[in-house]
């Protein structure tokens, strides 16, 4: 009879498990370059400003800030002004991310064509995207400037009327400035849809031509699915860069005339840089990221279900 005796395997589980651990410790000796910025100009201001919330905080005290609870919040409630200035917010972030993307996404689509000198109209169309805020703003107040802009000088040459001051009008402050934030804002929105109509194959689109579907079926059934997760990616984080919009407003109309313009981000900076209100404008930031990412979780929560439906 032939005894055939088991042979035990060598523990090699240790020495792997040992071996990942110091993989893992290496890993994070790469990250913390970039993460030590991030932790200290990103993270620790933001733990600070919600501390700074729950204080009375002032330029220019001669006594210590005082922990002081939930009453900056308890004036928020009622202050009508911040709550106007939300309103204005949230119509200048809709009124500009929807045009936006709406322009963008017929621009991306005519730049996926195959045009004569394409790569030129596409670096045209990123000249926006790449000028300062700042640069945009001062170039528009030119634009619309009641004497000599180059609107109301259009407008007097077709004998459309005698022009207006588009940034000073009560009624016009802020669709103007809807506009311009429309222009500047539409090319990064192109160039992502851009990108995802390249990614999306070309044998789909041909396969539905020869199955007889035109251009709009064909949008419908190829283009927009594989475009959807691209389009909601975009538009939130629009939706977001708009609603926290402060320099190009601020060049623009400096929240006039008579508040029309006032932005959230405008008016806790008049609260904290104005008149020294440190603890109530930390309050308001506080409210707004809170409100934002709410609205923003209904919104994509939303989409999502109806991309699973559909």
């Amino acid at each position: 009879m032939t005894v055939v005796t088991a042979t035990k395997r060598p523990a090699r589980d240790a020495p792997h498990a040992g071996s990942r651990r110091s993989s893992d410790r290496g890993a994070w000796f790469l990250v913390l370059p970039a993460l030590i910025p991030i932790l200290v100009l990103s993270v620790g201001p933001l733990l600070y400003g919600i501390l700074l919330a729950f204080t009375d905080a002032q330029s220019g005290r001669t006594r210590a800030t005082q922990w002081i609870g939930g009453l900056n919040f308890q004036d928020l409630l009622h202050d009508t002004l911040f709550w106007e200035s939300f309103r204005i917010g949230l119509v200048w972030a809709v009124g500009v991310t929807v045009p936006q993307f709406l322009l963008a996404l017929g621009l991306a689509l005519l730049l996926d064509q195959d045009l004569k000198l394409r790569w030129l109209a596409r670096a045209l169309a990123i000249i926006p995207w790449a000028m300062p805020e700042v640069v945009v703003g001062v170039m528009w107040r030119l634009v619309y400037n009641p004497d000599a802009g180059v609107l109301n000088e259009t407008l007097r040459t077709l004998g459309l009327g005698d022009g207006r001051d588009w940034l000073s009008g009560l009624s016009t402050a802020l669709p103007a400035v809807i506009v311009v934030g429309v222009w500047a804002g539409m090319p990064q929105t192109t160039v992502t849809l851009l990108a995802g109509l390249q990614n999306t194959p070309h044998e789909l689109h041909e396969a539905a031509a020869m199955d007889g579907a035109g251009a709009w079926r064909r949008f419908r059934a190829v283009t927009w699915p594989a475009l959807r997760p691209v389009a909601l990616a975009i538009t939130a984080l629009n939706f977001i860069w708009n609603f926290n919009s402060f320099a190009l407003v601020y060049v623009l109309t400096s929240g006039g005339p008579g508040g029309r313009t006032r932005l959230p981000m405008l008016f806790a900076y008049e609260e904290a840089f104005r008149y020294g209100q440190f603890g109530y404008a930390a309050a308001m930031g506080l409210v707004m990221v809170a409100v934002i990412s709410l609205l923003l979780a209904l919104f994509l929560v939303g989409r999502i279900k109806a991309g699973d439906e559909a």
